[in-house]
């Protein structure tokens, strides 16, 4: 397992690989990895002949209260699970390797960032488009993997890797759970024993949201994206420890309001468990 800092090494790493004639997939991640990410590395390796792993916690996308400084961050374990799941290098830039002194050219969009979470973070998907550019710009890769806890990110990436013309199909992969039906997250570990258990209450109401629609599908009664949300927002608030931020189902890859569920959709929650933020979704195509 190769660890590159510089993005002179990593675009002479690609370009060995290019001139052999092989694929090269990418999956960008900020580190901590856990077995979500591992899926995304698995499934790059199962489809590409070189697989990199970015590991970069990226401080354009968090806002001045937000926790970049306390972001956990363990190199060496993340090193051990590429290893294990058959990536050949991690790219582990230094922010000061990946933005100058002199930083001052972003990407933005203008469209799907305003609503879920763009709406209470309104500088982060500038960082993530951005940082993503420099990312795709600096490995070329053939794929990119993302996981679809972050639907809203998977759903703008892809929509600016259109805009934008890269040459780099995104690929979005299944949210992995914990066996009690929480989303894989490295913002997991903030969580205290109660917290942790009172943070299942994502899942079980997104599973009565997903319980109502495929009943309305069944019966060919269509439900309205309201009576969706309202009883997500029943079950999450019947949790003490649980304040929301968000309950919204809009259509999919599109994010945009809709009235009745009777198409493509993403229905979405962000909320609090103690002071920790945690989003979790699921996609009826």
């Amino acid at each position: 397992m190769k660890i590159t800092e510089k993005i002179d090494e990593i675009r002479n790493i690609v370009s060995e690989w290019r001139a052999a004639g092989l694929s090269v997939g990418l999956v960008p991640t900020m580190g901590f990895l856990h077995e979500g990410h591992k899926s995304l590395i698995e499934r790059a390796v199962s489809s590409n002949d070189r697989v990199i792993v970015s590991d970069f916690v990226n401080p354009m996308q968090f806002g001045p209260s937000e926790d970049l400084g306390s972001y956990p961050r363990d190199l060496d374990q993340d090193e051990k699970l590429c290893e294990s799941a058959g990536a050949d290098v991690i790219f582990h830039p230094a922010p000061s390797e990946m933005y100058n002194d002199d930083f001052s050219s972003f990407v933005d969009m203008t469209t799907l960032t305003g609503g879920l979470c763009g709406r209470t973070r309104p500088i982060h998907f500038r960082g993530v488009c951005t940082v993503i550019t420099k990312l795709l710009n600096i490995t070329t890769p053939d794929r990119a993997y993302f996981g679809q806890k972050d639907a809203q990110q998977l759903a703008v990436i892809m929509h600016m890797v259109s805009d934008l013309n890269f040459d780099t199909e995104i690929i979005g992969c299944p949210s992995i759970r914990e066996a009690d039906g929480l989303a894989k997250s490295s913002r997991n570990t903030y969580l205290s024993a109660n917290e942790r258990a009172a943070a299942t209450i994502l899942s079980k109401a997104l599973g009565e949201g997903r319980a109502m629609l495929g009943s309305a599908v069944t019966s060919g009664s269509p439900v309205t994206a309201d009576a969706i949300t309202a009883t997500i927002r029943k079950v999450i608030e019947s949790e003490p420890l649980a304040k929301i931020d968000y309950v919204e189902a809009v259509s999919w890859p599109g994010l945009e309001p809709i009235e009745t569920a009777d198409g493509p959709l993403l229905c979405a929650v962000a909320v609090y468990i103690g002071k920790t933020r945690l989003i979790d979704n699921f996609i009826s195509e």
